[in-house]
């Protein structure tokens, strides 16, 4: 099996509801066609680097999953018919990569849980 990430950028204009639906569309198309999502993560409302159709921000989306690949053409086929979406990219990762991203993760979730702690 491989892993890949994808992250898409969405339009600023929606309203929560829209992007969360946007969002959930996508999701389920990845787990309907065999793909097991192993981490996903909203990045919120974000200034992009340059102007894409006159809009200087938008909501960003991270999927990380597992697959052989073969969903992969027909999510960037869905992602490009969808006026929602800005931009995306879909990247398959090596072992370093996906190594870095649970490690990043474990670190993230140890801060969380030290946080909590400390409020307790």
């Amino acid at each position: 099996m491989n892993q890949y990430e994808t992250v898409f950028i969405l339009t600023p204009v929606l309203s929560d509801e829209q992007m969360k639906e946007a969002v959930k569309k996508y999701e389920d198309h990845l787990t309907k066609n065999g793909a097991e999502i192993v981490h996903r993560e909203n990045w919120g409302l974000r200034k992009l680097a340059y102007p894409i159709q006159k809009k200087s921000t938008g909501f960003y989306h991270l999927f990380e999953y597992t697959n052989e690949g073969g969903v992969i053409a027909d999510l960037e086929v869905q992602l490009k018919r969808d006026e929602r979406v800005l931009r995306f990219l879909t990247v398959k990762l090596d072992k370093h990569a996906v190594a870095y991203n649970e490690k990043k993760r474990k670190k993230k979730a140890a801060e969380k849980a030290e946080k909590t702690e400390k409020e307790a």
